[in-house]
């Protein structure tokens, strides 16, 4: 199922990503992010008047010399992140490689997270939460997701609940869905608790964004078995699209209102493009 993820050309990409955060957020162990605390990295922070204790190594003898002032240099920290994949198993799923694109998408971010000392968790509708830490967790990630299967209906904020039920520090959630249920705004709603970080990876492909002319036909729902006779014609595919377009734009400004990334990930566009095109446009990698 990961092929074009493992090929060196898409992963040697990825060694050159990192995952971008619209703010710092605090970690265990130390890692690739900022925080909000102050450490060791090579990032000055700001200054602070010398006190007994302090590392003498610190103290900016410019400032001394100039001021007459003893300051010492504070640096930012760099913490761990844990990074939530959430992927939709749902039936819906299982069309136009979408359970596909939203493993390959999703194990590219854990590949990016485990290469910088972050830790990953998969969370799935009916699986238990797989975690994995470190550079040698890739194998195990990239072969969890190839294992997930798309079946039954979906329950995106049952799903959300069990995240949040498990989160101790806030970190960053990516959903990896089409969307296709009734509730899929009580689940982003869900999300971003705690002050998380929010990615929604809304994967799509052409049964819904360029359905083809059928005449008439039966359209069955994946999920439910519900059946809808309807003609697809030049007219009514219009009428269509126009509702899409504004289903699509609902969905961003939902996913925007919450602080959240947006990326819509047509199952039709390569993995290296949606790499390198939509996830780097929505400042998700940088």
């Amino acid at each position: 199922m990961l092929h074009e993820l493992r090929s060196p050309e898409v992963l040697g990409t990825l060694e050159r990503l990192q995952l971008r955060t619209r703010r710092r957020l605090a970690g265990q162990l130390v890692g690739g992010h900022r925080s909000r605390r102050y450490g060791s990295s090579l990032d000055f922070a700001d200054f602070r008047e010398y006190q007994a204790g302090d590392d003498f190594r610190r103290i900016d003898y410019l400032t001394l010399a100039r001021l007459d002032q003893l300051l010492i240099r504070l640096y930012d920290a760099e913490d761990d992140l844990t990074v939530r994949l959430i992927v939709d198993t749902s039936a819906s799923m299982q069309t136009d490689n979408k359970l596909q694109r939203a493993c390959e998408l999703a194990g590219a971010l854990g590949f990016v997270a485990l290469t910088r000392r972050d830790r990953v968790e998969v969370h799935a509708p009916g699986q238990p939460m797989a975690r994995f830490s470190g550079r040698s967790g890739v194998p195990e990630l990239f072969a969890h997701l190839e294992s997930l299967e798309a079946s039954g209906v979906g329950s995106l904020p049952k799903v959300a609940a069990d995240v949040l039920g498990r989160s101790r520090t806030a970190g960053m959630t990516v959903l990896c869905s089409d969307l296709l249920e009734p509730e899929w705004d009580a689940a982003l709603n869900r999300l971003p608790a705690r002050g998380a970080e929010l990615i929604v990876v809304h994967v799509l492909g052409t049964g819904e964004l360029d359905p083809p002319q059928m005449g008439d036909v039966d359209l069955v729902d994946s999920e439910t078995g519900e059946r809808v006779a309807v003609s697809l014609i030049n007219s009514t595919l219009t009428s269509y699209r126009g509702r899409l377009d504004a289903w699509l734009e609902e969905v961003e400004a939902a996913a925007r209102r919450l602080g959240a990334a947006y990326v819509l990930a047509d199952t039709r566009t390569s993995l290296r493009d949606q790499l390198l095109g939509g996830l780097r446009r929505s400042e998700v990698v940088a």
